[in-house]
């Protein structure tokens, strides 16, 4: 396939991507601004305080970037850990757009931070508290940040909560603390969704495959496998959320697990590159060594870009 995407109109659509400094955080922006919403842009990465360990990207280059596809891009520095942050955030919010918001993105992970200090895959007795922390400190941003800007949804009873999550099924991501709190975020939103089963405020886990970059890419290389057909840009993630966010049935979808390559066959739309990449999956008649051992080096190759 190779069509130019054909985003939905998402003009007048108020949306928060947390983390979206960089990788997938920004690709969702991005998709969103192409798409014509306000993108209210969150992270600690910003042009006067620096990035987060000196990585490339922040908040403000993102929102210019929003506001160059079309939409309105709006810079928030934020560290979601701080409940004071996150209730600023809800004011600003209601302040500026009337109390509007349409879209949360609960894309901001801090687990891989650190990562060359200790081995990320190394077994738990081997793991420093700092590393649990890290993962449990981005799962509790998550639920205090929705837990601050719900109530502008419930005010119009109209809303979309994502989690952008990564897990494989029932197999061990192969780090302890990484596992827990990945799943545990897939199961927060459903628990959202739960609560919020009485309202039109849809609650939904997008899975990312893996994001293509050179690291990922050369990983798959030596594992003998090719250019993967599962690796996707930043904005394939992104075009899968403004299409639920503009899908008039999304409440169909409440407290579901979806992977991005699902919805880009059920939507129709497909990468920057114009391939649609499957969802990311292990083969079930891998062994479970194999499977783990796959798993962890395609994870140290996509923390590490």
């Amino acid at each position: 396939m190779n069509e130019e995407w054909q985003p939905p109109r998402l003009d007048g659509t108020v949306a928060v991507v947390t983390g979206a400094s960089r990788g997938v955080g920004r690709g969702i922006a991005l998709a969103l601004g192409s798409a014509g919403a306000t993108v209210y842009v969150t992270g600690r990465s910003t042009r006067t305080d620096g990035s987060t360990e000196n990585l490339p990207g922040t908040i403000e280059e993102t929102a210019e970037a929003v506001t160059a596809r079309g939409g309105e891009g709006v810079a928030v520095a934020c560290d979601h850990t701080s409940e004071e942050a996150n209730q600023a955030l809800a004011e600003r919010i209601g302040a500026e757009r009337d109390g509007r918001l349409d879209l949360l993105v609960n894309n901001a992970w801090a687990g891989y931070e650190r990562s060359a200090d200790v081995r990320f895959d190394a077994p738990y007795w081997k793991q420093p508290m700092w590393r649990y922390d890290l993962c449990a400190g981005s799962l509790r941003a998550q639920y205090d940040v929705t837990r601050a800007l719900t109530p502008m949804m419930l005010e119009r009873d109209s809303g979309l909560i994502v989690g952008v999550g990564f897990t494989d099924g029932d197999i061990y991501l192969g780090q302890a603390a990484y596992d827990v709190f990945k799943n545990g975020s897939d199961r927060m939103t459903r628990a959202f969704a739960g609560d919020l089963r009485k309202q039109q405020i849809a609650a939904v886990s997008v899975h990312p495959g893996f994001v293509n970059t050179e690291r990922v890419a050369a990983a798959w290389e030596a594992m003998g496998e090719g250019p993967a057909a599962v690796l996707h840009s930043p904005e394939y993630v992104g075009r899968a959320i403004a299409e639920l966010a503009a899908d008039p049935k999304v409440m169909d979808r409440t407290g579901q697990i979806l992977a991005a390559g699902d919805l880009a066959r059920e939507y129709g739309f497909t990468d920057t590159d114009g391939r649609q990449p499957p969802p990311f999956r292990l083969e079930g008649r891998m062994t479970l060594a194999t499977r783990m051992d796959r798993l962890n080096r395609l994870v140290a190759a996509q923390r590490s870009s």
